[in-house]
C-alpha cells in the first residue's frame, strides 16, 4: 500500500463509521415496522431491460442492477413487507455521483402505492437524521435542508411546463425529458427542501401501473435532496400481459437502438399472475450517506471505488 492511499483511507474513517450507523438506523426502522430483510443473487439469467441501463454480463449471466424482480417474486409467493441493501452494477457509470459498482436499499409493500413509498422516504430520512441527532435540519453543500414534514411535490407536468417551458405528458419526448431534468428542471427546485417529482409520463415508467383517471401518467415518483436524485418509486404494475408487452417493446428497442441481446426475464413474468397489489423503491444508499456526510463526491463514502480498487 502507497502512503497516499493509506492517508485516503484513513480520511474516510469518519465517514465510514457514518455510514456504518446510518445501516444500523435503517435495519432497526424496517425491522420495527415487521419488515423482513432478504437477500436476492448478485448474478441473474435476465435482468428488467431498460434502454437508459446497460449491465455488466459475466459467462453470459447479468450483474444485478437492481433487486427488484427477486424481490417482487417474493411478493408473489406471499411475502407481505421485505427490503434489502443490495449491492448493484451498471457499466459505464462513473462520476461524483456514480460508480459502476454501488448499494440500493429497496423495500417493498402488498397492499400499497406510491404514496405509501412518500410516507416511507419522509419517515426514514427524518429518522436517520434525528439518530444523527441533526433535527429537522440537513445541512448539505453550504445549504440548511429543511426535512420538516410533509415534503413539497409537483407532478412532472408542472415542473416542466413552469421551468422547461413544455410538457412531456402531452408530448412525450424521452431525450428532450432526459436533457431538460438535468438542465433545466432539477437545479430549480428550491435547494433548502427536498422535493418529490411525481406522476412520469406513461412512456417513462416501464415497471409501474398506469394512474387510475389519468392514461398518460404513471404512478412512479422521484425524491431529490440537496440537488441529487435519491430514490425512485412505483405503485407496481402487476398485469402480466401488459407487463411482458412492455417489456418485449423494450427487449426490440435495445436491440435496434444498441445491438444488443436482453433477455425476456421469464421466471418474473411467469410470477405476476400472483404479485398482488404493490408498491416498491430503490433509494440510493451512498448518495444518503454523502447527504448526511456532506460529502461532494462518492468517493468520499466508499473506500474502494473503480479508480482506487
Amino acid at each position: 500500500m502507497t502512503y497516499d492511499e493509506r492517508q485516503r483511507l484513513q480520511r474516510l474513517t469518519g465517514n465510514l463509521k457514518c455510514r456504518a450507523f446510518i445501516y444500523q438506523i435503517i435495519r432497526s426502522f424496517f425491522n420495527e415496522q415487521g419488515f423482513l430483510e432478504v437477500e436476492t443473487p448478485v448474478r441473474s439469467p435476465a435482468i428488467a431491460p431498460e434502454k437508459e441501463i446497460i449491465p455488466v454480463v459475466t459467462e453470459g449471466w447479468f450483474l444485478c442492477t437492481s433487486p427488484e424482480l427477486y424481490m417482487k417474486r417474493l411478493l408473489s409467493a406471499g411475502y407481505d413487507k421485505i427490503y434489502q441493501f443490495s449491492r448493484c452494477f451498471r457499466k459505464d457509470e462513473l462520476g461524483n455521483y456514480h460508480n459502476p459498482e454501488f448499494t440500493l436499499l429497496e423495500w417493498y409493500h402488498q397492499n400499497a402505492t406510491y404514496e405509501q413509498m412518500i410516507q416511507d422516504t419522509e419517515q426514514l430520512v427524518t429518522s436517520v437524521a434525528s439518530k444523527l441527532e441533526m433535527g429537522n435540519t440537513l445541512r448539505y453543500r453550504n445549504h440548511a435542508i429543511d426535512l420538516t414534514l410533509p415534503w413539497p411535490r409537483l407532478t412532472v407536468s408542472e415542473a416542466f411546463q413552469k421551468f422547461a417551458g413544455w410538457d412531456p405528458v402531452t408530448a412525450p419526448d424521452v431525450r428532450r425529458f432526459d436533457e431538460d431534468i438535468v438542465l433545466k428542471v432539477i437545479p430549480r427546485f428550491n435547494p433548502l427542501r427536498p422535493t418529490f417529482l411525481v406522476d412520469y409520463p406513461a412512456p417513462m415508467a416501464s415497471l409501474a401501473r398506469i394512474k387510475p383517471g389519468n392514461k398518460n401518467v404513471a404512478e412512479r415518483v422521484e425524491v431529490f435532496i440537496g440537488g441529487l436524485e435519491l430514490a425512485n418509486a412505483y405503485s407496481e404494475l402487476t398485469n402480466q400481459n401488459e407487463q411482458e408487452m412492455r417489456f418485449r417493446k423494450e427487449i426490440e428497442e435495445i436491440k435496434k437502438t444498441q445491438n444488443r441481446i436482453a433477455p425476456m426475464p421469464d421466471k418474473f413474468i411467469k410470477a405476476l399472475p400472483n404479485l398482488p397489489e404493490c408498491a416498491g423503491i430503490a433509494l440510493g444508499i451512498d448518495r444518503l450517506i454523502m447527504l448526511f456526510c456532506d460529502a461532494t463526491s462518492i468517493d468520499e463514502v466508499i473506500p474502494f471505488t473503480v479508480d482506487e480498487a
